[in-house]
């Protein structure tokens, strides 16, 4: 029997995991929460607005009903961690029953009110719900489409639920590896981002590699350091959804949070270019988020500090750097 899968949010991380998973037989029901957008895909075959020119295998089912949607037993959330409590909350309305339902979360952040992961809030928000999953990597949606070969890793306490995620997330040009570490999975997805957004910020100011790799470098430092503290074992950080999805968001030319970094380090303001983006960066609430984490844990992350200061405190650039590079000097730490 076909696996058979529901996709709540069709922004372009969830329709490309509905491309996939539709070619390769998986019968896919993709529901994005806003009705005048089901009703486009349904007419075009495509998701005009984030992934234009990109035809839906005739298989693949767009469903505007979201009560119906939920009827399958494995459920994907793909809505950007700002909104994802609220269409939680919407979702544990329905009658439906979640007792023996699967949640794979694929968003990538952290709640700036409540800190906590998405997985947590699933949790908190679809109470009779005990399986939970997180799909991360370095996964960028495009290069995800055209086959090119790619690693992410599926993350579940549940041994057995995770190896069957595992086989069914897994395609010829997409290699799924599985986890036990739901903690340092799910903040290895969230805080790059912020590291992404520092090293756009570098591009922006016309720095070349050796700033990057530094970032990248002691940014991994400060996301173990984080993770360690909340749960999460120090070496998931070294693995494909932390060092591999770090590295590929801070370098991607499709980063969308390298992108911001850049454009507030040409000189551009926050609200402008957030304004002027149709796709969510999820970095920039994280930002905010993962400061009130490491204050309120009192951790040392000073790249996420200045960047923080930058985007929310009109702190210059140029000043950001330059009080990061005459902080006192120390022995390096790697933890």
């Amino acid at each position: 029997m076909k696996e058979q899968i529901s996709i709540i949010g069709a922004g372009s991380w969830g329709t490309t995991l509905a491309v996939i998973l539709s070619q390769k037989g998986v019968n896919v029901q993709l529901h994005s929460v806003f009705s005048d957008h089901n009703a486009s895909m349904v007419h075009d075959r495509q998701n005009c607005l984030f992934l234009p020119n990109v035809k839906f295998p005739p298989s693949l089912v767009i469903n505007p009903l979201l009560k119906s949607t939920l009827q399958n037993e494995i459920i994907v959330n793909a809505i950007p961690v700002k909104f994802v409590r609220g269409i939680l909350n919407k979702i544990s309305k329905e009658k439906v029953s979640f007792k023996n339902k699967i949640f794979v979360s694929v968003s990538k952040g952290i709640e700036a009110k409540s800190l906590k992961r998405v997985s947590q809030i699933i949790k908190e928000e679809i109470a009779n719900t005990g399986n939970v999953a997180v799909l991360s990597g370095p996964n960028i949606a495009k290069e995800v489409l055209v086959g090119i070969p790619t690693a992410a890793v599926i993350a579940c306490k549940d041994k057995k639920i995770a190896e069957r995620l595992q086989g069914l997330f897994s395609t010829a040009t997409f290699r799924v590896y599985w986890h036990k570490d739901i903690v340092g999975v799910e903040l290895g997805g969230a805080l790059k981002n912020i590291i992404a957004i520092a090293c756009g910020i570098s591009d922006g100011l016309g720095f070349g590699t050796n700033t990057k790799a530094a970032l990248v470098t002691r940014g991994l430092v400060e996301i173990t350091r984080l993770g360690a503290r909340l749960g999460a074992k120090p070496l998931t950080f070294w693995g494909v959804s932390g060092l591999g999805d770090l590295t590929t968001t801070c370098f991607s030319p499709h980063s969308r949070n390298r992108f911001v970094g850049e454009q507030i380090g040409k000189g551009k303001t926050l609200k402008n270019i957030l304004g002027n983006m149709k796709m969510v960066a999820e970095g920039v609430e994280t930002v905010k988020s993962t400061f009130k984490l490491s204050k309120k844990l009192n951790i040392d992350m000073p790249i996420t500090k200045e960047v923080y200061f930058i985007l929310y405190k009109n702190k210059s650039p140029e000043r950001g750097v330059q009080d990061l590079m005459r902080r006192p000097l120390k022995a390096e730490k790697i933890s």
